[in-house]
């Protein structure tokens, strides 16, 4: 088949678990022996433009913004627009505060929810004929549901299936001033009647979108994240030392500051003298203040030597990464529709220790390769790291299990299997 994805990217600055979603399973479409075009927008895609150079960045940040906020914007010149759009601009305005923030983009958000009778119409208008003209797709994949607005046109012009997936929209329109969160739903609901299939990552996600856009039970199926095992290193615990792991981006939100205070309070504990902090996954502007304020715990705790940050997070870098660690902790605030970082962890033999929120109690069950715990505090947290690191033998089968779990249950390879006959089904039934 010939396949479209629409992705909106995040820059590179941090460890976008949609972005990294989106790619995987270009690549294991591509494996399959179908052709797959990635189409980022707003921003470049996590970390590996290299395979999408002769592919544009549409409804780039930068220029989108200014036409919404500043009318006067909305009749610059072409040679401006190219200049704001252009791949150094991009990535200044990536690692800038408020680029990947919702707080403040509302209108945009529901601008772009009106597709083609919103104020991006121009836009829209180049993004469908770019891909009809040169990818001439059989089907089109949306990454999330804050995109529905394009879904019409495809339709109209292309006259393909459209499929969008659903992850974590909600976590985006729930930071949003409120008055604005009852249009934006509404909108994504009538919107969502232009696709022909929405894919939520988890059972869990899928029960709070059907609920929020008000959604039949045949409009939606579940399709779970995967990664294939085979590109990570598993290395058994008990032949590492004992140090705990973060991998998210270091914000409020992902929890960066509980598993902080986790470690602080953990090293307040006899015995755990040998124990280290490590973490990665990148942060945008947004996050400066907030990092600086927990190296500063950190240091006033006297464990800045026993803390270590990795800047690099993908690629081989993330296996080095995991190398380092026997658990990992990333304790999302409100839970999350899924969070992929748990199947790399897994994959790597590195059990995972999450807060039974969100979509982590129905990924560690399905894995074993993990506990979960609440309430979602340091001093819990801490507990049940100290309680696993006394137990190395506990932490070497749930290391086994994870691997396995992640092969059999979460496998890449499987679930693409299954959008590919989702893609089939609809494919055909739009060709009788």
């Amino acid at each position: 088949m010939n396949i479209v994805q629409i992705i909106p990217g995040s820059g590179g600055s941090f460890y976008c678990g949609n972005c990294l979603r989106d790619s995987k399973y270009f690549n294991a479409l591509r494996a399959e022996g179908h052709k797959v075009t990635k189409i980022p927008m707003y921003l470049p895609l996590f970390a590996d433009e290299n395979d999408i150079s002769d592919v544009p960045v549409f409804y780039g940040a930068i220029s989108l913004y200014l036409k919404q906020a500043y009318p006067v914007f909305r009749k610059m010149p072409v040679w401006m627009e190219k200049l704001l759009n252009s791949k150094p601009m991009m990535k200044i305005a990536a690692s800038m505060a408020g680029s990947t923030r919702a707080k403040g983009l509302e209108d945009m958000t529901v601008s772009m929810l009106l597709g083609e009778e919103g104020r991006q119409k121009e836009e829209l208008e180049y993004l469908v004929n770019w891909v009809a003209e040169h990818c001439r797709p059989d089907i089109i994949h949306i990454s999330n549901a804050l995109l529905l607005g394009l879904a019409r046109k495809f339709k109209e012009k292309i006259g393909v299936p459209v499929i969008c997936t659903l992850q974590d929209e909600d976590v985006w329109i729930d930071s949003m001033q409120p008055h604005f969160q009852k249009k934006i739903w509404e909108l994504m609901s009538e919107r969502a009647k232009d696709v022909d299939m929405l894919v939520s990552v988890s059972h869990f996600f899928a029960g709070i979108m059907k609920q929020r856009m008000n959604l039949p039970n045949e409009k939606i199926q579940t399709v779970h994240l995967g990664v294939d095992v085979n590109n990570y290193n598993f290395i058994s615990p008990l032949e590492k030392e004992r140090n705990v792991g973060y991998i998210s981006r270091m914000c409020h939100k992902d929890g960066f500051d509980i598993v902080v205070d986790a470690f602080i309070e953990l090293k307040k504990k006899p015995g755990f003298e040998d124990v280290k902090l490590i973490a990665t996954g990148g942060y945008t502007g947004d996050d400066s203040k907030f990092l600086k304020e927990q190296k500063r715990k950190l240091k006033e705790s006297n464990l800045l030597n026993s803390f270590e940050i990795i800047p690099e997070f993908s690629g081989e870098a993330v296996n080095n990464f995991f190398k380092k660690v026997v658990l990992i902790s990333v304790p999302v605030r409100t839970g999350e529709a899924f969070g992929i970082y748990l199947l790399e962890s897994m994959a790597s033999g590195v059990p995972v220790v999450q807060p039974a929120l969100g979509a982590f109690p129905e990924i560690i069950e399905l894995s074993g390769g993990g506990v979960t715990y609440m309430p979602n505090t340091p001093q819990k947290l801490s507990e049940t790291w100290a309680e696993l690191l006394s137990d190395p033998e506990k932490i070497e089968e749930l290391s086994k299990k994870g691997y396995e779990g992640t092969k059999n249950k979460f496998s890449i390879h499987n679930h693409v299997r299954e959008i590919i006959n989702l893609y089939e089904s609809f494919h055909h039934h739009e060709r009788m």
